[in-house]
């Protein structure tokens, strides 16, 4: 493939890179990228090993050195040119993205768009990483904060955004002058190391340092050498609930500092005052777009006993049309799930809805065919159910969407929060004192809650992530740049005397 030589990818890659190099041992395991598409083998990276961790984290450490000394308007420059190199390499990675993960091409040049809004973002936030004054109460004193760069950033990322998700953390990290040492997902590591090509172009043009940007390759045993590290502060970690809870706990216990994004259980209220229309249609990308299998895909739809079925009717006529195929053809809205586990996963989730009293009213199955050749790709389905099933308590990174009635908005406030998720939401309704509710103390426990639009497609400009067991770590814009910094207290006393504070003596 003509675009796989762009982004300089071969049939083996060294998956380990510190700068612009690359290494492999002669001892080191393979990790073999199948396509979901249709099963095949696409490439393969070297598994990072001990010695090569260390010579990256060496690496990281060396560059820190440097890049910290250099003001962040300039490193907001380097993060610039590495926007435009994205933006040159646009069509291809995207394309890479399907193919590696299998959402939709052209969720993929969405995916890679973020990218390139995140470095626009962090170019500006170069020049605004402020800090404040005070006011002492001491005479002849000035008080101020201010923030430096932490060090080195590990960043842990998921497949289902093979290289965005990476973008949020390593762009702001950098800009706030800290290296990164980023572990992409098993299953998607060929996107990790096309992005790694495009910026040492980059930082081979600017003559900086290695280590800046870093690639490790492999499975949890390579993440523990990262959680473990205290020569690591910060690690922010995307996946499951799962590996949230073993991450926070090891990384606590070495007192680090971690960014959790972890499940998602996204759900919408449909009011009887909604625009339902605008409901289903919104309730239909984020339940089936990238297949189900983003962390704020909706999961569940509330909505009220009086438009029930009217919702359900018109979700099933568009379920009904929707094209199902290979993420490269142009019509396709669904592509694939990312493997056979995944599929698995989805059809012991139907299992256990039945067995609970649930009902599937549409879909579900899995597709056979020449087309779907890979046994990945599902039928999108669409449940009755009741809040409390603990099938519906939990995730399923698949397309299942649950319908569950309510009659009064209390009810349908309780059953929204009552999960131990807490990412996105969302409410439809032209009811004002509905929306005010919603966003209100008393509303939405999310990080994210919206009114008539979707759980899913946040924007870079706010603050990205989510409360309870979803980790309440925050991505991407808003101030969430401090994560990646340390905070500092100054006191200066211009004057010629020594006074304390809180008005104490000690003479001597």
């Amino acid at each position: 493939m003509e675009f796989f030589k762009r982004l300089g990818i071969e049939a083996e890659n060294a998956g380990t890179t510190t700068g612009n190099k690359t290494m492999h041992s002669a001892g080191s395991t393979v990790i073999k990228s199948y396509s979901p598409i249709d099963g095949s083998l696409i490439g393969s990276v070297y598994s990072t090993t001990k010695d090569e961790y260390e010579a990256v984290v060496t690496s990281a450490a060396d560059a820190f050195k440097t890049w910290r000394k250099m003001p962040a308007p300039l490193r907001g420059e380097i993060v610039r040119q590495i926007g435009e190199a994205l933006r040159e390499n646009k069509e291809d990675l995207g394309r890479l993205v399907a193919l590696e993960m299998g959402k939709i091409y052209q969720e993929g040049l969405g995916e890679v768009q973020e990218m390139i809004d995140i470095c626009d973002f962090a170019v500006g936030l170069s020049r605004q990483l402020y800090g404040f004054t005070m006011h002492s109460e001491r005479p002849e004193h000035r008080m101020y904060e201010q923030y430096h760069p932490l060090g080195i950033v590990g960043v842990i990322s998921a497949f289902n955004f093979p290289v965005a998700v990476w973008s949020w953390n390593a762009m702001i990290a950098a800009i706030c002058g800290d290296t990164i040492i980023w572990k992409p997902s098993e299953k998607t590591p060929l996107c990790a190391v096309a992005c790694q090509n495009i910026i040492k172009d980059v930082l081979k043009k600017n003559d900086l340092p290695e280590g800046i940007f870093c690639m490790i390759n492999g499975d949890r045993e390579v993440g523990e050498w990262m959680t473990t590290d205290k020569r690591v502060p910060l690690i922010s970690a995307t996946g499951s609930i799962r590996m949230g809870k073993q991450v926070a706990q090891v990384v606590a216990a070495r007192l680090g500092k971690t960014l959790l994004e972890l499940g998602g259980n996204n759900a919408i209220i449909i009011t009887p005052e909604a625009d339902v229309e605008m409901a289903v249609r919104a309730t239909v990308f984020g339940a089936v777009g990238t297949c189900g299998q983003r962390c704020t895909s909706t999961r569940r739809i509330i909505v009220h006993d009086s438009i029930f079925d009217k919702v359900k009717d018109r979700l099933v006529a568009i379920y009904k049309n929707i094209k199902i195929g290979s993420p490269l053809k142009d019509d396709t809205l669904v592509g694939p799930l990312i493997d056979t586990m995944a599929v698995d996963d989805m059809q012991k989730a139907l299992t256990e809805l039945k067995k609970s009293g649930g009902e599937v009213v549409y879909g579900g199955e899995v597709l056979e065919g020449d087309e779907y050749g890979s046994g990945t790709y599902v039928r999108p389905a669409i449940c009755i159910a009741e809040n409390h099933y603990q099938i519906v308590q939990d995730e399923t990174f698949a397309p299942i969407l649950y319908m569950i009635r309510y009659s009064e908005f209390d009810e349908a406030m309780e059953y929204h929060n009552g999960v131990v998720q807490g990412l996105s939401s969302a409410m439809f309704t032209l009811n004002m004192r509905e929306a005010e509710n919603f966003l209100s103390h008393a509303g939405s426990d999310c990080g994210i809650a919206n009114i008539n639009i979707g759980t899913s497609g946040a924007e870079i400009g706010g603050a990205f992530g989510g409360e309870k067991e979803t980790g309440g770590g925050r991505e991407s814009g808003s101030d969430s740049w401090k994560i990646y910094m340390r905070r500092q207290t100054n006191t200066i006393n211009w004057g010629t005397s020594l006074p304390l504070a809180q008005g104490l003596r000690f003479d001597v």
